[in-house]
C-alpha cells in the first residue's frame, strides 16, 4: 500500500496538471441564429412561395441562382450561388402540411458563407391575425475555420454575423415580394 500511494500522488499531479491545459485547447462551440419576420399575407400564400426548396432564388436577394433536384423529402438537394460562390444544401425533413422543412450544409464554401456546417429550419406559422404569417429561420452552425485560432473572417463572430444577415436578407426579400402591390 505504501508503494501505491506515491504512484497515485504522482498520477494525480500528472492528470491535474495536464487536463487543465488540454481544456484550453478545444475546438469551436456551436453558434445559433434565430430570425423571424411577420408578413401581411395568409400562411397558404407564404408557404406557396417558400415550399419549393430549390426555388429560394425567387425570393432571397442574396441567392443569385438556385438549382435543385426537385425532391421535397429527406435527401433532396439544392445548389445555391451566392456572391462568394456555390454551396450545396440537403433536406433532412419536409412537411407540406406542417409548413416547415429543415436542411443542412452538404458542401461548404467559406467564401460564400463563413461556416463549416449548419443545420437550419424554415417554418411558416400563423401570425396574430388570419392575414398575417410569421416566417422563422433557426440554425445551429460552426464557424468557417474550426481550428483553435481562426482568422477574423472565419471566426465565431463572422459566422454569426453572416448567418444572421443571410436570414434577415431572405426574410426581408420574402416580405417585400409578398407585400408589394403587384404579385
Amino acid at each position: 500500500m505504501k508503494r501505491l500511494l506515491p504512484c497515485l500522488f504522482v498520477s494525480g499531479l500528472f492528470v491535474n496538471g495536464l487536463f487543465p491545459a488540454l481544456s484550453l485547447a478545444h475546438g469551436p462551440t456551436p453558434q445559433k441564429a434565430d430570425q423571424r419576420i411577420t408578413i401581411d399575407a395568409p400562411v397558404s400564400v407564404v408557404w406557396e412561395q417558400v415550399k419549393q426548396f430549390d426555388k429560394i432564388a425567387d425570393w432571397h436577394p442574396d441567392v443569385k441562382h438556385s438549382l435543385g433536384d426537385g425532391k421535397l423529402a429527406s435527401g433532396g438537394t439544392r445548389t445555391l450561388t451566392l456572391a462568394g460562390g456555390e454551396l450545396v444544401e440537403e433536406l433532412d425533413f419536409y412537411s407540406d402540411s406542417g409548413h416547415e422543412y429543415s436542411y443542412r450544409l452538404k458542401t461548404e464554401n467559406v467564401k460564400a458563407l463563413p461556416v463549416s456546417s449548419h443545420s437550419t429550419s424554415l417554418q411558416v406559422a400563423p401570425g396574430a391575425s388570419a392575414n398575417q404569417t410569421v416566417v422563422m429561420f433557426k440554425s445551429r452552425f460552426y464557424r468557417g475555420d474550426t481550428g483553435n485560432t481562426p482568422p477574423e473572417n472565419l471566426n465565431d463572430a463572422a459566422a454569426v454575423t453572416a448567418m444572421k444577415a443571410f436570414f434577415n436578407n431572405g426574410l426581408q426579400g420574402l416580405k417585400q415580394k409578398l407585400e408589394s402591390p403587384v404579385r
